[in-house]
């Protein structure tokens, strides 16, 4: 008789803990999840799985909740996706957003070490670990060189996860994820911002779009095809760490001329520019060279850029037309 694997996430809401959860749902999975009593957040993205789920409150600074959670179900598998990912926000709080993300992340190692040293980890870092990069495409050889308190959070997670498998033998994987988007996207985000303010103007509760530099670039891919990758690293052989990107890069303004076109809308007469929301970073594109998780996973994008878009909005349209969309 097969035995069913026990996963544990962090960031369960989420858009990523969310898509993962339903993915390992298909496979079999007993899922437990982290949820927070201080804040309501995400739940929408879960609606749909909450009685195929077992959602558990504790904290990732909380060390006795997760080590209670682990203790109680010994997962074999466990997927960091919980922390702070808005970079404006990480220097407004900084200390928060690097023990959200950084002491986070090692109390999780540090109980797998003590309590279930066979289990798998998997840590969601971020291709910003790199700052302004010097290499193009980004790879796994690239410089480690942060440029903003996210940055230097995600790049000390990043390390440690490397300490504990090469000191403790932890089968300990770290994903340098870019951009992925998806309908359950955050509104703070460009992609988000985007086709939501598209769709009120098609329905006339907006008239303008308001964005910083149209031309900053990006490599965005689909959460989805995210979270499948995740589950292929804790299955191999050896862990290891990858870069995980689609290896295109495409401009805001291509994100705004496919959501307009889909509304039939001319996104020229919508769109005003605000140079007080350009940000520094944008002058560095970041695009990464997904060549290793190809070839060692056998992984590649299945959703296209256009496809993306066109998902999210029609996502926007339904919820506005629900009248369930969140300002």
């Amino acid at each position: 008789m097969m035995t069913t694997k026990t996963a544990f996430i962090t960031g369960i809401t989420g858009q990523d803990g969310s898509y993962l959860s339903e993915l390992l749902l298909k496979k079999g999975y007993q899922v437990i999840g982290l949820v927070s009593q201080k804040y309501n957040i995400g739940y929408q993205n879960i609606a749909a799985i909450k009685d195929k789920i077992i959602l558990e409150f504790g904290d990732l600074l909380d060390k006795k909740s997760l080590e209670k959670i682990i203790k109680k179900y010994c997962p074999q598998e466990i997927y960091n996706l919980g922390g702070i990912t808005f970079i404006p926000q990480s220097w407004q709080q900084a200390e928060l957003t690097f023990r959200v993300n950084t002491l986070g992340p090692l109390n999780l190692l540090e109980l797998i070490k003590d309590l279930v040293p066979s289990a798998r980890f998997f840590q969601a870092t971020s291709a910003k670990i790199f700052g302004y990069p010097q290499d193009f495409p980004q790879s796994e050889k690239t410089p480690i060189c942060p440029i903003d308190p996210y940055g230097v959070s995600k790049a000390a997670a990043h390390f440690l996860v490397q300490n504990f498998r090469n000191h403790f033998k932890i089968f300990a994987c770290s994903a340098m994820m870019y951009n992925h988007e998806s309908e359950r996207r955050g509104n703070d985000f460009v992609t988000r911002k985007i086709t939501s303010t598209a769709v009120k103007i098609k329905l006339g509760l907006e008239n303008k779009l308001i964005l910083g530099n149209l031309e900053a670039e990006q490599d965005w891919g689909y959460a989805p095809d995210y979270v499948e990758a995740m589950w292929l690293m804790l299955q191999l052989k050896k862990a290891d760490d990858f870069v995980l990107a689609t290896g295109e890069k495409h401009k805001v303004k291509d994100v705004c001329q496919i959501a307009f076109d889909y509304l039939d809308l001319d996104s020229e007469k919508y769109i005003k520019t605000d140079k007080k929301l350009i940000r520094k970073e944008e002058t560095k594109v970041y695009y990464g060279d997904n060549s290793k998780v190809r070839k060692i996973l056998g992984w590649q994008p299945k959703t296209s850029f256009e496809d993306m878009i066109k998902k999210m909005v029609d996502y926007d349209l339904l919820l506005l037309k629900r009248g369930k969309y969140k300002k």
